[in-house]
């Protein structure tokens, strides 16, 4: 069923029922009376004699309650500012007024993005059960070390193997994720500000751009100012929500500890910590290494990965060992294959799961991420002291 709101729905001339018959409404407080009554409700459509103020301030306030609802804005004239106003309450489709056509295209749309937002939002058996998904955060303190790259590769890994997936863009203000592997950045995590506090996996669903089966992203912010709207509590709450619809939420940051940061790494069962075999690489990680166990994070759950590890820089293996006073869990070889894959848009173990890369990268996903070591099955805010942190 459909809501089409219009005090005067004869000369809004709708002639088609997208979705069983139409449900009319003359004022928008009728339609919110409407979805109450009626929970499953998906669509709603705002005809032309509905003040556009009117129409903007409703879909805003309708999308933090009910994400998987769809609106479709139907408009006598239409401009630039109009569609981009509309789109940035979070309107789905805005149709001219007379196209039927169109308009029914549109709610077909809408109906489909719905149902595709619900369907993500179904609990899978694991999470019925009450197994959480793992969260594993990748991290390195110097910029340009790689990490993006192994993130995006490291999600896409974990969904070739049939695991439910999602990639968080935590790189706030300079998120590289969406650029990566080229997708439109509609919906980002800037959208979930509305919803904080009560966010639950219709919300969340809503806020995901599918890559490939299996693999989901919560892209990053792309507009200036906007990482600085992002309260911590948000992306922890945001966190708890998509382990319990993932088999795995891999996590990528920015090369510093944020508090945005820390929050994913206290909710983390894995931390990959990344390095490169040059000193101000390595100086940054051993720097990590002594932060986290001055937080108490587990040293059993850490993964380090040196990435361009064959580079001839005048450092060793053992050298790089000597530093991270650990083993190194993979050798990931420089190749000249890593940045023509990012130019293209497509990760090397989708471009060439052949190459050397791609199978270290890949064997790394399968025996340490995926090995369900009980060292690996919760998150590190339970074994660790947090006390003194939180009042900085």
């Amino acid at each position: 069923m459909t809501i089409l709101c219009d005090p005067n729905p004869t000369a809004t001339d709708v002639h088609f029922a997208p979705d069983g018959p139409l449900l009319y409404a003359d004022t928008l407080q009728d339609v919110a009376r409407l979805l109450a009554d009626d929970p499953a409700e998906l669509l709603v459509v705002i005809g032309p004699n509905v003040s556009s103020g009117e129409a903007l301030r409703f879909t805003e306030a309708l999308r933090p309650v009910r994400p998987a609802a769809g609106v479709v804005l139907i408009r006598s004239q239409l401009d630039v500012t109009v569609l981009t106003e509309a789109l940035r309450a979070g309107v789905r489709e805005v149709v001219p007024y007379g196209d039927q056509s169109s308009l029914a295209a549109a709610c077909r749309r809408s109906l489909d993005v719905s149902r595709d937002l619900l369907a993500r939002a179904m609990p899978e058996p694991a999470a019925a059960s009450g197994r959480d998904g793992r969260i594993v955060t990748v991290f390195a303190a110097k910029g340009g070390c790689g990490k993006t790259t192994l993130a995006i590769n490291l999600a896409v890994s974990l969904a070739k193997d049939g695991r439910r997936v999602c990639l968080v863009d935590l790189d706030l203000a300079f998120g590289d994720v969406a650029i990566s592997v080229q997708v439109n950045p509609a919906r980002t995590i800037i959208d979930a500000v509305r919803m904080a506090g009560h966010v639950d996996t219709t919300g969340a669903a809503s806020l995901l751009t599918r890559y490939r089966p299996g693999l989901d992203l919560l892209l990053a912010p792309v507009t200036p100012g906007d990482a600085e709207k992002i309260p911590p509590p948000l992306v922890r709450e945001l966190l708890t929500v998509l382990r319990g619809m993932y088999d795995h939420v891999v996590v990528d940051t920015p090369a510093q500890f944020s508090e945005h940061v820390l929050i994913a790494m206290d909710a983390s069962a894995h931390h990959v910590l990344l390095t490169t075999p040059d000193v101000p690489a390595l100086k940054n990680l051993r720097v990590t290494l002594d932060t986290f166990d001055m937080l108490s994070y587990p040293a059993d759950i850490r993964s380090i990965v040196l990435n361009r590890s064959d580079a001839k820089v005048g450092l060793t293996t053992e050298d790089v060992t000597r530093v991270v006073r650990g083993p190194i869990a993979v050798h990931v070889p420089s190749s000249r294959e890593v940045p023509v894959s990012i130019n293209k848009g497509t990760p090397i173990v989708l471009d060439n799961p052949a190459h050397p890369v791609s199978q270290a990268i890949a064997r790394f996903a399968r025996e340490r991420l995926q090995a369900g070591t009980p060292s690996a099955s919760t998150p590190t805010a339970g074994g660790r002291r947090v006390v003194g942190r939180r009042g900085r």
